[in-house]
């Protein structure tokens, strides 16, 4: 008996048992996964469009950077301030960082856990304490200074599903930060696009109220001469007051876009300004990938697959609650009562061995929480469902919008010309007295909302590239096209 107590004798039967846990630690209870499954078509209804033709390798863009396809400056420049002054984006970055050290704590359960201990005590007990020895003192002290270590065990597989379901979700909260980060590229690349086009439409204004002020004074001078009549000069007042009211709509709207966009960029709205930009932005030639390149590309959806795969896991986390948990733990240390030197081989104490601890009635709370994790799983799948149901519906709506807007925007241009066209004739004959001043307001007007119609295509046009492009999940490169 004394032999079977000896350290070196008493540690065999542990180690043995120890190497069979480690052998059965390769269990887990989480089902097998399968990502859910939506139905994908073989292409888009829209991509047989003739409109649709690759992007030629010199119109090829990186992901990242998208909206330099649009070619211009001032909007790469307001992108690269987004990413680093959006308020919104620093709260994504700070969920991620968050999910990013969850994960963290969690894999900290695969390893043992060591603490170390100091504890000088003074005691007083009490002179009826039960079975208190007749010669013991009153007061005593005791010091204690030691190490432990506990490790579970992990043969179900509850630690591991733990890691993998926190990894998943701190995946899923990066590609939440993709995705809020593309959500805000395309926002403000809508607000700047929409601005250009205000700032088209305030220039077209302009020339229409200068052709206009000319008018009015062609017919006040008739009218002096008694060429022509009150009621033509009435005409040529109202339809300049109007085209004012236009411009002064079109320069409200302008500075409300204004303050988005500063806003966006972390700026006082007070402070920040944009100038004004006539230039017309091209339209790139945006080539559409295939649907199942989709799946891969939206970062929406990463993140809801993501945490499909972490309720999977946590089916095996609350499964596992049904089995008892095995750990071993270990004591080194010294201890005595007060007096001379702690650290020395007489005051050593130490202890090692196994611990399994296990349910054997919880009220139904396990089951319960199998169900609950069941519950999870079905809705993180449905989630996942409805978000690429989803993302095919808004790729295919772009698809179809930038189509028929191109189509539209010729027609308005083709329309602006000839109202152009009839509005220079209508002058021109007006000036020759052949007919009255209201055929020159009516073809005016006609030119002015012509060429209006025309621009407000062109930026919707402009808008719905860039939607499909977050549609897309980003920019696009022939490869992946």
């Amino acid at each position: 008996m004394a032999q079977w107590l000896r350290p070196e004798r008493s540690l065999r039967p542990l180690c043995a048992g120890a190497g069979m846990a480690v052998l059965l630690a390769g269990c887990s209870l989480a089902p097998v996964y399968h990502t859910p499954q939506v139905p994908v078509a073989a292409a888009y209804k829209t991509s047989d469009d003739p409109f649709w033709k690759d992007a030629a390798p010199a119109d090829e863009q990186m992901r990242g950077t998208w909206w330099t396809a649009y070619g211009d400056k001032t909007l790469d420049d307001l992108e690269s301030r987004l990413v680093t002054n959006n308020p919104t984006l620093a709260v994504a970055v700070a969920h991620y960082d968050q999910a990013a050290a969850y994960e963290a704590e969690q894999r900290s359960a695969m390893a043992p856990q060591v603490d170390d201990s100091a504890q000088p005590l003074r005691t007083r007990q009490s002179d009826n304490k039960p079975l208190r020895g007749a010669n013991q003192p009153d007061t005593y002290s005791a010091r204690a200074l030691g190490l432990s270590l506990n490790y579970e065990v992990d043969l179900w597989g509850r630690v591991r599903n733990e890691v993998a379901a926190g990894h998943a979700r701190a995946d899923a909260a990066k590609a939440d930060l993709a995705s809020v980060t593309l959500s805000l590229q395309a926002q403000l690349a809508n607000l700047y696009v929409q601005a250009r086009g205000d700032d088209i439409q305030a220039h077209i204004l302009d020339d229409s109220l200068g052709e206009y002020a000319k008018g009015l004074a062609m017919t006040q001078r008739r009218l002096a001469v008694g060429v022509d009549s009150g009621l033509s000069v009435a005409r040529a007042k109202n339809q300049l007051s109007d085209a004012r009211a236009q411009a002064d709509e079109v320069k409200a709207q302008r500075a409300l876009l204004e303050h988005a966009i500063g806003s966006l960029l972390g700026e006082s709205a007070s402070t920040f300004t944009l100038p004004a930009d006539t230039s017309a932005l091209a339209v790139p030639m945006t080539p559409s990938s295939v649907p199942s390149a989709l799946l891969q590309r939206r970062p929406d959806i990463a993140a809801a697959e993501r945490r499909t795969f972490a309720a999977n896991a946590d089916i095996g986390v609350a499964r596992a609650a049904y089995y008892p948990t095995f750990s071993l733990g270990g004591l080194f240390g010294w201890q005595d009562a007060g007096g001379g030197q702690l650290v020395n081989a007489g005051n050593r104490i130490w202890a090692v061995g196994p611990s399994l601890v296990g349910s054997l009635f919880d009220g139904g709370l396990r089951r319960a929480q199998t169900r609950e994790a069941r519950a999870v799983f079905d809705e993180a799948s449905g989630a996942y469902r409805v978000t690429v149901l989803r993302a095919f519906q808004e790729v295919e709506d772009n698809l179809s919008l930038v189509g028929n807007l191109t189509r539209e925007a010729a027609d308005e241009d083709d329309a602006a010309a000839a109202a152009k066209e009839a509005a220079g004739m209508a002058t021109h004959r007006y000036g020759e007295g052949v007919v009255s001043y209201l055929d020159v307001v009516t073809a005016q007007t006609s030119y002015l909302q012509a060429e209006r119609a025309a621009q407000f295509v062109r930026t919707r046009r402009l808008q719905a590239s860039i939607d499909l492009v977050r549609a897309l999940g980003g920019g696009w490169t022939n490869a992946g096209a």
